[in-house]
This record gives structure tokens, C-alpha cells and sequence, in this order.
């Protein structure tokens, strides 16, 4: 058996195989030498990337999917109660694991980097796990999206570095001790689990407290909830604190950020001195993203010198600001962005890298929940682009909320100012959204849900 691959996981079997997270967990338990198994609701690409590693991988729920000698059963919290693979490992006395606990077991032994806060973690893993690999470090990670192919969100590498995304959502990062943690931000989101920022920052206070002694926190300087985390996490201890970010007062300092088309220059000041570098995404909330991974690297001993030059060897990763192609002289772009602050920061990237060409959006609004509390921050948001489209809510994991509607983001948008229209059946959005453009134009696609589908449906029709 592989070193370090837990006992109690030699034979896991994973509900819901096909998530990001947890195909990532599989991926390097499958790498590790355990015999992975687990099952999705759908085919995908990247239930085919765990079969050529040995998974064995099932579509649908069954409960005759799972083996009887399965030595765990891994969930996450999306996985309901009356899951028929869940109540059958309850029957047989199956040990059932959150998929924070596997991943904190795979940490075991090795020099953590959890990455967290509400936008930014999987560029910033990513960031972190291409640079690290770059130098010659062989990192393990674990990523909540593909690099550049499916099943390219996790690897088990032989160095001592494991780099990974840390979920705030559910409070399962408090199940991993970093050696380096970063916070990226600390806003109200996650609303089914939060009532209230004080629950946010008692959160996160109780995420940095996991530091290992000796470890350090990385966190931004210029996000006023990050800000109010700092103070917090001071005043109780002796912890190391580097921030980082534009204010005159951040360790690292960013002093300037330069497009460069679907790039951008970043100059920073360590130590009194400039070290510039080039990050292939373009836009500022980005940019702030590469300067965390390089604070983190730094913090782990790595020269800054290295870092900054392997960092310009990141080329983005799936549904972050990724080009999907180009038809008719227009260009369709896929982007994750769901909650109003990354909206706005993806709207304002695409908007100083169009120039003077339009900016279009097809945007699809990601829970009930989210939508009720944030539908006038996303409307305003979408008042940065010269028009928009907006999708029914993708309802993901929630029942539907009485009266919420994405009406609400659209009622907001047109009071900001915005050209926006709703397409409530899916299947039309690609024909009404190519039918908007001319040569020249962005199209972004935007949303956590399916709307990323509809990109290659847009550039079909513009094609025709």
C-alpha cells in the first residue's frame, strides 16, 4: 500500500463521486493504491478520468452499488439522509466519513495549505499547486475545478507540500491544520449555514486557530471583513499574521496592476523592493490572488524571486474567466461567478479587456437562498455589462422559496441602469444570446450551475 493512504480507506466508496471535491479526494486515494469505487447521477468526463485509474464508478444511486466490504463511505453536504447508498451503509455498519475528514487524513504527515474564503479558492489553489509544481516540489493538492483537463483537480505528489481548497461553507475547514492558511476574503454568504457575520467571523477565527504552531495566516489587507478577521485574530494570540494587498499598510504590498489584454503585470513591494511578474488572467481580483499564493509561498521558505517567475507558468482553470472559443468575430468566455463580488470582479476584467467592443452576459442565478438575500447586489452587478440575459435560479441542492424568482435580480438590474431580458426556457438562450451580438463583441457565460453548457451551444449558432 501506498505511504500514507489511511487504512480505513484502502476501500472507500464515495456518493456523489463526481463533484469536484470528491473526485478529487478519489482521485488521490486511487493514486495512493486504495480500491475507490462510488457513484454519481450522471455520465461525465470526469467519472471517465476515475475509471482510468481504477475507480470503479456507477451512475445513478443504488443501493446495490455499494460493495459490502467497502471499508468507509465518503459524503459531503450535499448528500441528503434518504440517499438509498447512505441508508444501506448505516444497515451494514459501514463507517460513513465527511469528505473533510478524508481530506484532512490525506494532510496527515505532509506541509499543508488550506485556502479559503468566499471568492477565489480554486484560482488560488490552482495558482499555488501550478507554481509549486513548476519549481520541481511535486505538491499533492486537491482543487474545486479542473486545470486543463477532467480529473485534473487533484494529484498525489511525492514532495511534502498539499496544497487545497479549504470549504467554508458547511465549517468542514475546520477539520484541517495548515502550516499556512490564506484567507482570500470573509463576506456573508452561505446562507443556509450562516444567520449572521458574527457566525462568519467566529467561523474563521476558529479556522485560524487550526494553524499549527509556527505556521502562519495569510490573509488580504483590503477587504474590510479580512480586516475585522485580522484585528480579531490578533488580539487573542501569538499567531503570525502576513497581509497582503494594495493598502499602504500590507506586508506585501501591491503597487501596481497593468492589462495586458487577457493578462496582467503585477508589481508588488517586498521588503522595500519591487518584484514584478505577469499573471495570465486578467483582471485586479486575479492579481490579488497571485499575490496571496506568492505570500503563502514565501511563508513556506520558497525565494520570492522563484515564485514570481514559476507563477507566470498559471494559465487559468475551467469556468474561471476560461475561453471557450471564437465565432463570427466574437469571443464566448465562461465564468464561474455567482455571488455579486465576484460578479462585479469578473464584469470588471472582461469590461477593461474589451476595450471598446461590447460586453454581453448570459447570467444564471445559483440557489434560492443566495438569490433571496443577494438578487439587488447581483442585478447592480450585472449593470456593468452593456446587456444581459438572465436565467430561472439553478436550484442545485434547495427546494424552491415562495416569491423567489430571478424577477428579483432582474427588477434590480433595470433599476441600475441595466439592459437586461429574461429567457425562462434554457433551451432558447444560446439562439436569443448569439442573435444579440456583433463582430467584435464578449460573451460571458456566468453562473455555478449548468450555464456553462450553453457556451459551445452560443458559438454553434454564431457558426451558422
Amino acid at each position: 500500500m501506498a505511504p500514507g493512504l489511511p487504512t480505513a480507506m484502502d476501500r472507500p466508496h464515495f456518493i456523489g463521486i463526481g463533484g469536484a471535491g470528491m473526485s478529487g479526494i478519489a482521485k488521490i486515494l486511487a493514486q495512493r493504491g486504495a480500491k475507490v469505487a462510488g457513484s454519481d447521477s450522471r455520465e461525465s468526463a470526469t467519472a471517465e478520468a476515475l475509471r482510468t485509474l481504477g475507480a470503479t464508478v456507477h451512475v445513478g444511486h443504488d443501493a446495490a452499488h455499494l460493495a459490502t466490504d467497502a471499508t468507509c463511505v465518503v459524503v459531503s453536504s450535499a448528500i441528503r439522509a434518504d440517499n438509498p447508498e447512505l441508508a444501506r451503509a448505516t444497515e451494514l455498519g459501514i463507517p460513513v466519513v465527511h469528505r473533510s475528514d478524508a481530506l484532512a487524513s490525506l494532510m496527515e504527515g505532509l506541509r499543508p495549505i488550506a485556502v479559503a474564503g468566499t471568492h477565489g479558492k480554486t484560482t488560488t489553489t490552482s495558482m499555488l499547486a501550478v507554481t509549486l509544481s513548476t519549481l520541481g516540489l511535486d505538491p499533492s493538492y486537491a482543487i474545486g475545478g479542473d486545470l486543463d483537463a477532467p480529473g485534473s483537480n487533484a494529484l498525489h505528489g511525492d514532495g511534502d507540500i498539499f496544497v487545497a481548497e479549504a470549504d467554508e461553507s458547511d465549517r468542514s475547514f475546520h477539520k484541517y491544520a495548515p502550516e499556512v492558511a490564506i484567507v482570500l476574503n470573509v463576506e456573508l454568504d452561505h446562507h443556509a449555514n450562516y444567520a449572521s457575520m458574527d457566525e462568519i467571523y467566529e467561523s474563521f477565527e476558529t479556522f485560524a486557530g487550526k494553524i499549527v504552531p509556527g505556521g502562519t495566516l495569510v490573509i488580504a489587507a483590503d477587504q474590510s471583513g479580512a480586516a475585522e478577521l485580522t484585528k480579531r485574530v490578533r488580539e487573542q494570540g501569538e499567531l503570525k499574521v502576513v497581509t497582503y494587498g494594495e493598502s499602504e499598510g500590507a506586508d506585501l504590498r501591491i503597487h501596481k496592476v497593468t492589462a495586458r489584454g487577457l493578462t496582467s503585470e503585477v508589481t508588488v513591494v517586498l521588503n522595500g523592493k519591487f518584484l514584478t511578474f505577469t499573471v495570465s488572467v486578467p483582471g485586479r481580483h486575479y492579481a490579488h490572488n497571485a499575490v496571496a499564493a506568492l505570500a503563502a509561498g514565501i511563508a513556506l521558505g520558497i525565494p520570492a524571486h522563484n515564485l514570481a517567475s514559476a507563477l507566470g507558468s498559471y494559465t487559468g482553470v475551467k469556468r474561471r474567466l476560461q475561453l471557450k472559443g471564437e465565432a463570427s468575430g466574437v469571443q464566448v468566455i465562461d465564468s464561474y461567478a455567482h455571488h455579486p463580488t465576484e460578479m462585479s470582479a469578473d464584469l470588471e476584467a472582461m469590461r477593461s479587456s474589451a476595450g471598446d467592443s461590447r460586453l454581453l452576459v448570459l447570467f444564471q442565478p445559483h440557489l434560492f437562498s443566495r438569490t433571496q438575500e443577494l438578487g439587488k447586489e447581483m442585478g447592480q452587478a450585472l449593470a456593468l455589462a452593456d446587456a444581459s440575459v438572465v436565467l430561472d435560479i439553478y436550484p442545485a441542492r434547495e427546494d424552491p422559496i415562495p416569491g423567489i424568482t430571478s424577477a428579483l435580480i432582474i427588477e434590480a438590474a433595470v433599476a441600475a441602469g441595466a439592459d437586461v431580458r429574461a429567457v425562462h426556457d434554457k433551451s432558447e438562450a444560446a439562439a436569443v444570446v448569439a442573435g444579440m451580438t456583433r463582430p467584435g463583441d464578449l460573451v460571458l457565460t456566468m453562473g455555478a450551475g449548468d450555464v456553462t453548457d450553453i457556451g459551445p451551444q452560443i458559438l454553434a449558432e454564431l457558426s451558422k
